[in-house]
């Protein structure tokens, strides 16, 4: 390290630079605090840099419409009788299903006993399935009481009421024969 003070300057006849070596015995805590701080100051920065646009690709994924299909062979029961128009619609995310009732639909998690209120409007048909962004999803969950979810025989029956004296819903989805969900 060469260090150039103005005491070194005159004591040396004002032209020439003498190299200043630190002891052996020196630690390295005797280093301005900007050297020491220099390198993870730009690691920092280097990192923040290139995941910025990792991250904005992750929230632009998030708000990106999703595909939904529908499931084949599936029942849904409303108090115990057939809805006159309803759907349930699947994506590659296991236990989550998108259930249509009349211009309703609903999502339900299954792994969580969670069930939300979904605007129709933010739900858009495309061909036998609709696409909707998990971006849309409300904040909180509907309450949902009696949750009763069992496996019987090549369906998985899915059942729960909505509130706590209000309507029941009975989803009914067909099994492979290893017993996971044919969707």
């Amino acid at each position: 390290m060469w260090s150039f003070t103005r005491a070194n300057h005159r004591e040396n006849g004002g032209g020439h630079r003498i190299p200043c070596v630190a002891p052996q015995s020196a630690s390295r805590s005797n280093e301005p605090r900007s050297r020491m701080l220099f390198p993870s100051v730009v690691v920092a920065l280097l990192i923040a840099l290139f995941s910025y646009p990792l991250r904005a690709a992750q929230t632009a994924e998030a708000n990106k419409p999703v595909e939904w299909k529908s499931v084949s062979f599936a029942i849904v029961r409303f108090n115990d009788e057939a809805p006159a128009s309803w759907n349930i619609y699947h994506t590659s995310k296991r236990g989550v299903l998108l259930v249509k009732l009349w211009k309703r639909y609903l999502l339900v998690n299954v792994p969580e006993h969670q069930v939300f209120d979904i605007d129709p409007r933010t739900v858009k048909p495309q061909g036998d399935g609709v696409q909707w962004s998990s971006s849309d999803m409300p904040e909180e969950p509907l309450e949902i009481t009696e949750w009763k979810d069992r496996n019987v025989g090549p369906v998985q029956r899915i059942r729960f009421r909505l509130g706590k004296d209000g309507h029941i819903l009975e989803l009914q989805i067909p099994l492979r024969a290893d017993g996971k969900p044919a969707y």
